[in-house]
């Protein structure tokens, strides 16, 4: 699929569809838990394609599990039966660490299963493009020498940072191609710990790695979409475009269409209704509000796609899902009929 012309497809249509990150939820209709959906390429297949048969969403999206990569790289990892895996502790605090680290191979940790439940979900997906997940270079360093440090370490010890930025953009390049060879159209790039930093910080310890990455991988039949759900992202834009990426999600953490405001009509927005406060803790009702005010503050910019601010914890009620998608449909039915009628 020529992924550039579905972007293209994407901005110039009236019609639009509603892309949540929705792939977690999936366990409930799997009978699983997350712990086991994590360890198996067959279920993680399984529910990208019960939600694409649920949801008319123009992409089918995988799992946004920020654990992976840095479990590959030897970080200790925390498994629950209904949360998605966290890394605690830290394994880099030392420059000597850190030129030790060793980059893991292909396969190492989770990231075996991840590629091959993303090889498993094109083989029966095949009418929207399937887009794997992956984490950012910034944040893959925030894991790995703790994410309350990496920041105090970018001004007292940047060398240190750049070893690991470094070892980290080299596995994350890999382990994207490895995507790429099943046949997926693009990678979900997550980055949400670079929007705690400041224009310059991000420019040298997120920007300049994430673009060698865009460019060692995009091209017109794969892409890659940058997150960031930082609450910093407004004063970060001209940064954040920087990166090649075509496609942006944010969080629900900024004001959706003030980030519109200050993107380029060409790129493909995406954002931002909370995953905690409506679709894990919102109602039905509350969910309609809230998607009825953000599609009107942002329905002059046609590069907008609403979503969710982040992944969509995986408990949360299919009542409430249900009630974003049928907003979303009836938001346009309406605008489509309004336009007939004017």
């Amino acid at each position: 699929m020529n992924m550039y012309k579905w972007i293209e497809k994407m901005i110039h249509t009236d019609y639009k569809k509603a892309l949540p990150v929705l792939s977690f939820p999936a366990v409930q209709d799997l009978f699983v838990t997350v712990r086991e959906l994590v360890a198996s390429p067959a279920y993680q297949a399984m529910g990208m394609r019960m939600i694409a048969d649920r949801y008319e969403m123009p992409a089918a999206i995988s799992y946004m599990d920020l654990s992976v990569e840095a479990e590959a790289f030897g970080a200790q990892t925390v498994y629950a039966a209904d949360e998605v895996p966290t890394i605690i502790g830290t394994l880099i605090s030392t420059p000597e660490e850190a030129e030790a680290l060793q980059v893991p191979e292909l396969g190492a940790g989770r990231t075996g299963v991840n590629v091959e439940g993303i090889k498993k979900a094109v083989k029966i997906i095949s009418d929207r493009p399937v887009l794997a997940n992956c984490i950012g270079p910034y944040s893959l360093a925030g894991r790995l020498m703790n994410v309350n440090d990496v920041m105090l370490y970018c001004y007292e010890e940047p060398e240190m940072v750049h070893t690991v930025l470094r070892k980290a953009t080299e596995f994350i390049i890999k382990y994207i191609k490895a995507f790429k060879d099943t046949g997926a159209d693009g990678v979900i790039l997550a980055e949400p710990l670079a929007g705690l930093l400041s224009p310059q910080l991000i420019e040298e310890f997120s920007t300049n790695y994430t673009r060698e990455i865009v460019d060692a991988v995009q091209c017109e039949s794969f892409i890659v979409v940058y997150h960031n759900c930082g609450n910093a992202v407004a004063k970060l834009t001209k940064e954040i475009v920087a990166t090649g990426c075509k496609v942006f999600h944010f969080g629900d953490a900024v004001d959706m269409k003030e980030i519109l405001e200050l993107m380029p009509n060409d790129c493909l927005c995406l954002g931002n209704i909370s995953p905690s406060k409506q679709f894990r803790h919102g109602t039905p009702k509350s969910i309609r509000l809230d998607t009825i005010r953000l599609l009107e503050a942002c329905k002059e910019h046609k590069n907008f796609i609403i979503s969710s601010g982040c992944d969509i914890p995986p408990l949360t009620d299919w009542e409430n899902i249900d009630s974003f998608f049928n907003t979303v449909s009836s938001f346009y039915y309406r605008q489509k009929l309004f336009d007939m009628v004017m």
